[in-house]
């Protein structure tokens, strides 16, 4: 059979390449929405493509993301399904889920709850994450995780200790621990896991395969985890 011929490239002259961009331009004006729906078509591949991405990362970082023996964990350890959430006490999102998580995790006896300090709100975050991993060893941590998100207000070192305090840790033991390579550790992980997740803010959960970000309701919560479950 005969091949394609040899290739016609058509070079424009600089007065037609006008013209042509004239009655694009013309076009645009009075038909916007191509444009707009051009702009939709490559933000949602954008958004797609970013999806996709962070599921292939969940998938390459599952053990981190649900069995670090440095995260604790609430709810049932034994659970079929579990929730991950990554936060920071400073983050009035998180505070105002707070109170849903709380009654999901007493009411499903079946889920595993696992807490991912990501302190991404400045060094006074960092301070109450590093306290809350060094109550842990005392613990205390649920107690202490409560109170600083009950916290509203300002919250500084000050707060934090006082916090610290009224949950029953010993402060002085906090205050080395709070130092200890495994704390350093378990935040510096943490902060690596939500760059590789692309997380880009506070609350952030996942359970199953999906990246949910946002404060959400506890109805969807409770839909996603029933999915997940169903999955299994």
């Amino acid at each position: 059979g005969l091949g394609p011929g040899p290739a016609i490239a058509a070079e424009f002259t600089p007065d037609q390449k006008k013209e042509i961009e004239g009655v694009v331009r013309d076009y645009l004006k009075s038909h916007p929405e191509v444009l707009i729906d051009a702009i939709q078509a490559a933000d949602d591949k954008l958004k797609a493509d970013a999806k996709d991405k962070a599921t292939q990362m969940l998938a390459a970082h599952r053990q981190d993301v649900f069995n670090d023996p440095r995260s604790p964990v609430a709810g049932n350890p034994k659970g079929d399904v579990t929730l991950v959430e990554f936060f920071d006490y400073r983050c009035p999102y998180c505070k105002q889920v707070e109170p849903a998580l709380e009654k999901i995790i007493g009411d499903d006896h079946q889920l595993r709850f696992v807490f991912k300090e990501f302190p991404v709100l400045g060094p006074e975050s960092e301070i109450a994450a590093r306290v809350a991993l060094a109550a842990r060893k005392q613990g205390k941590y649920d107690a202490f995780h409560r109170a600083m998100m009950g916290m509203t207000g300002r919250i500084d070192d000050a707060v934090i200790f006082k916090v610290a305090a009224s949950a029953g840790v010993d402060v002085d033991k906090a205050r080395q621990d709070m130092k200890s390579p495994d704390v350093e550790q378990e935040l510096k992980a943490n902060l690596d896991l939500g760059r590789a997740l692309d997380l880009d803010g506070t609350p952030s959960f996942i359970v199953g395969s999906t990246i949910v970000p946002g404060a959400i309701s506890a109805d969807t919560l409770k839909q996603l985890i029933a999915d997940a479950r169903e999955k299994k």
